[in-house]
């Protein structure tokens, strides 16, 4: 099996190992994978803000991480919130 260059720093034989593990995995394991992995960025994220914005409330945190993804009119028409102002203009 051709492996990617992505990996081309990596002994195909690793890869082959690697691949293979990951093979065995059931669904369940993997979807539980992909959750661990969303939950740390979440949690990364939130300490971003928290970083940027340290005397921000748990309340702000949420609406400065939903900013990062929504746009700024949905933002302000969902929460009444402008991450530039704290609220509506």
């Amino acid at each position: 099996m051709p492996v990617s260059t992505r990996w081309s720093d990596t002994d195909p034989r690793a890869m082959e190992v690697f691949l293979d593990l990951h093979r065995r995995r059931s669904v369940s394991q993997k979807v539980s994978d992909v959750m661990q992995l969303s939950e740390m960025v979440l949690r990364l994220s939130a300490a971003g803000v928290r970083q940027r914005y340290p005397q921000a409330s748990e309340r702000e945190v949420f609406l400065r991480m939903a900013a990062l993804h929504l746009d700024r009119d949905l933002m302000i028409r969902a929460y009444g919130w402008h991450p530039d102002f704290g609220t509506q203009p």
